[in-house]
């Protein structure tokens, strides 16, 4: 990847950050998770897929499927810069009059399917890749999933139907900020050794740094890593990635920040002095 590139992918990053920021107003957003998926999300729809704004409806196009639906504020800023969602449309998050919601909305022009309740898009993509093998079409099926959504037993039944149709044209990104809601992974229902796991599900497995897009070129570049065999990436991601204020945070998942402290947090994403947050948090058991 050239300088040029990447110092776009960056700047492109950046600007999804600041829409996700801003979102995280008047009744809120899962502002960690969108922030740890970024990246991930960004790379995919602007390097990878063969996905543009021109081509939302065409039968040859890639699929992504957004299964950890609460990270749709990254999705709706990357439509943004990509020319498909006018940026207007974000002053509507929340409103009755429009369908910029918590969750992934096919009324959203670029959003394929609806999802929040966690676990039910693995068996989506898995249907929707191999009704493609079967058609002979060559588009890619992703899927991007949560790490604590790994805990759904249907994730684990698409993991082992993909794997006996041998569907080599389906990717899972596992978004592995270590939290589920307000607690640690590992706390909860350990993960780990998740690489281990799916290689004994029969899935070929990457495990990379999510934020570093030349590791994202790398590990997509090589896809399928083995024909006949689905593929899953391990993205390694900090929660609240870009505001330190914020960053491994259990406890700022979801975020309804005050507009002052919305201009600090904005201030704090491009490298001036930490956000002084005094919010209150959203707290699930």
């Amino acid at each position: 990847m050239n300088e040029v590139k990447l110092k776009k992918l960056e700047q492109t990053a950046l600007r999804v950050r600041e829409h996700i920021i801003k979102l995280s107003t008047d009744g809120g957003c899962f502002v960690g998770a969108s922030l740890s998926a970024t990246d991930l999300i960004v790379y995919l729809y602007t390097e990878f897929l063969n996905l543009n704004s021109s081509n939302l409806d065409d039968p040859d196009r890639d699929y992504l499927f957004l299964s950890k639906g609460h990270d749709v504020p990254a999705l709706y800023g990357t439509l943004v810069e990509m020319g498909v969602l006018e940026a207007e449309r974000l002053q509507n998050h929340l409103s009755t009059n429009d369908h910029i919601y918590w969750h992934p909305n096919t009324q959203i022009p670029g959003i394929e399917f609806h999802s929040g309740s966690l676990g039910h898009l693995p068996a989506v993509s898995v249907g929707v890749a191999m009704d493609l093998k079967i058609s002979g079409s060559q588009n890619r099926v992703v899927c991007i999933l949560g790490d604590g959504e790994l805990n759904e037993g249907s994730v684990w039944e698409a993991v082992m139907v993909a794997h006996a149709h041998k569907l080599d044209n389906l990717i899972f990104v596992v978004d592995r900020n270590n939290f589920q809601a307000n607690m640690a992974t590992e706390d909860l229902i350990p993960l780990e050794p998740l690489v281990d796991k799916f290689e004994a599900f029969g899935w070929e497995v990457c495990r990379i740094d999510g934020h570093n897009f030349l590791d994202l070129e790398e590990a997509f570049a090589d896809l399928p890593y083995k024909k006949h065999k689905p593929s899953v990436i391990i993205a390694d991601t900090v929660r609240g990635k870009g505001l330190p204020s914020i960053e491994a945070r259990a406890d700022r998942w979801f975020c309804n920040f005050s507009t002052v402290e919305i201009e600090q947090l904005l201030q704090e994403l491009h490298g001036q002095q930490k956000a002084q947050i005094d919010s209150e948090t959203l707290v699930v058991r």
